[in-house]
């Protein structure tokens, strides 16, 4: 009988089932900002592939988008997506990291550092980007994979990657110093301009109008950043394009650069509008991927 009672006053095993849920759906909750980040990334990057590839050529020979267009047709269908893997692999990583890093260096530095909440959201912008600029061998070895110069030299990124490793682990991050700039500045603008857009647009009252509001808000966002930051990855792409060799200064490659194309800003800019386009398409489809994630995860 003393057993029997003993029994029945026993706590019911799925209390313990709940506790042992709990620490796993707080771990989900804390990531889910990485998670949404990279998965936005991954649908971007092949949709826009193409396009970018097309881009370019434009930023690393001055060309017309024709010619450009000529040059893939004339690669073949099989050479297309050559050079995926490196952005697919960098801009998952990377944008997980812009986006998650914002967030948790925001909640940190605004709970330890008395600044008014725009200087520490900037501050967390611009750390974010500058961890970011660590995979910047990813970029560095799509650069060379989509320059038709280098066919012959490598077929895949292994390969790619297996060449710089004769030249040091500096030959990794040629090019390290436009990235910097590039992504701290951008997050900033990105991160500081991306709610006052939305406010501005109309007020959505349904899932899909929340959708196509963000697509706007992050297309507009990307495209104005493309154009403003299109010179620093004309000079990046140039940095990036070269095997080995002396390590020239941001400045001394935008001069090259500049009498390349007869002083003129309209060559300097060559595929500007090719980019705006993309950047429109490409940040929209992130905005609005990773904002229809967070709201399901």
């Amino acid at each position: 009988m003393m057993d029997s009672e003993a029994h029945e006053k026993r706590p019911p095993i799925l209390t313990s089932s709940k506790q042992d849920i709990s620490p796993h759906i707080t771990s989900v909750g804390e990531m889910k900002h990485y998670l949404c980040g990279s998965c936005a990334a991954f649908s971007n990057i092949a949709i826009t592939f193409p396009v970018q590839k097309v881009l370019f050529r434009q930023q690393l020979y001055g060309i017309k988008t024709r010619d450009a267009v000529l040059q893939l047709r004339k690669d073949g269908f099989r050479n297309l997506y050559r050079g995926i893997l490196p952005p697919l692999m960098q801009k998952t990583t990377t944008l997980a990291l812009m986006f998650g890093l914002y967030e948790d260096l925001s909640c940190i530095l605004h709970k330890h550092v008395s600044a008014p909440e725009f200087v520490t959201r900037g501050a967390a912008a611009i750390l974010a980007g500058t961890t970011e600029a660590i995979f910047t061998p990813l970029e560095r070895v799509q650069t060379l994979l989509q320059d038709h110069k280098h066919h012959d030299k490598f077929t895949n990124t292994y390969q790619a990657f297996r060449v710089l490793k004769c030249h040091g682990i500096r030959e990794y991050y040629r090019g390290l110093v436009p990235i910097l700039f590039r992504n701290g500045f951008s997050n900033v603008l990105f991160f500081g301009l991306r709610g006052p857009i939305k406010e501005h647009l109309p007020t959505a009252t349904t899932h899909s109008a929340h959708l196509v509001n963000d697509f706007i808000c992050g297309g507009v966002l990307g495209a104005m950043l493309g154009f403003l930051f299109f010179p620093v990855n004309v000079v990046k792409t140039r940095i990036q394009s070269q095997i080995g060799g002396e390590f020239q200064s941001f400045s001394k490659v935008f001069k090259t650069i500049w009498l390349e194309r007869d002083r003129k800003l309209t060559n300097l800019f060559r595929g500007a509008h090719l980019n705006y386009h993309r950047s429109l398409i490409s940040w929209g489809i992130i905005n609005a991927t990773y904002e229809f994630l967070l709201k399901i995860i």
